[in-house]
């Protein structure tokens, strides 16, 4: 529980490192210090297994216009999208389980175990502004992280009038009055949840590991730079094993 409380403390200082960058660039920023468990993308679902990691296939996200969205969907619904985009298609998201948690999630872009990692960023941040032991990455408030694609957004907003609609003397709370059923029908743990039936577009939405926090966003990129898979790492476990509890590096 210690560790647990230490890391989720350290998470939280990067956070208000992220928001606030540092002046001075830092050379040598290392991506593999940000996360062990890159190796979770290029194992099997036995090899995980018996690492004790649990494989959750919850289907494609379907990403019109290519432009990744990755936050907590209620508490940042508008986070913009990520500086580094992907073709507009349909990807799908793998969830990786360990201590009876969401631990990572995955979307898939290519086949392949990707070359080197880079750390996911928005328009106008820089890795270089980063010093040692800081990331960017995004706030959860509402114990809750997702995918989806940044015109997406609109389909929510347009949810949310029809519910509203529905119950005009009511104050609407997206959770409650739209997604809990999604959520409801995996013990709440994820949902592939359609905003608006009939139209494209749609949300990964998963537990965020231990819950509230700050958690980094990778992408695993082929020898020539190109996307193959988006990584959120909630640090549950470490080394791409959950066979243990995970220590501090």
């Amino acid at each position: 529980m210690q560790n647990r409380i230490m890391r989720a403390a350290r998470l939280l200082l990067c956070a208000a490192a992220a928001h606030v960058p540092v002046s001075a660039a830092a050379a040598g920023w290392d991506v593999t210090k940000a996360s062990s468990n890159f190796e979770l993308v290029a194992l099997s679902d036995a090899e995980l297994s018996a690492r004790s990691i649990g494989v959750i296939h919850i289907g494609n996200v379907e990403l019109p216009s290519g432009r990744i969205v990755a936050a907590d969907p209620l508490a940042q619904p508008d986070r913009p999208a990520l500086a580094r985009t992907v073709a507009p298609g349909d990807y799908p998201v793998t969830l990786y389980k360990a201590f009876g948690r969401i631990a990572a999630a995955g979307m898939r872009f290519a086949e392949g175990k990707p070359d080197h990692w880079e750390l996911a960023v928005l328009p106008g941040q820089d890795v270089a502004t980063l010093k040692d032991g800081e990331v960017f990455g995004y706030p959860v408030d509402a114990g809750l992280g997702c995918y989806m694609d940044a015109d997406t957004l609109d389909l929510i907003g347009e949810r949310e009038a029809q519910a509203q609609a529905q119950k005009p003397d009511a104050d609407i709370n997206y959770y409650d009055d739209v997604l809990a059923a999604d959520l409801d029908a995996n013990k709440g743990a994820y949902a592939l949840h359609r905003p608006v039936a009939g139209k494209r577009g749609n949300v990964a939405v998963f537990w965020s590991g231990w819950g509230d926090g700050f958690y980094p966003v990778f992408w695993g990129l082929d020898k020539d730079g190109r996307a193959l898979v988006l990584l959120t790492d909630f640090s549950v476990v470490e080394n791409a094993d959950g066979r243990k509890e995970p220590k501090l590096q």
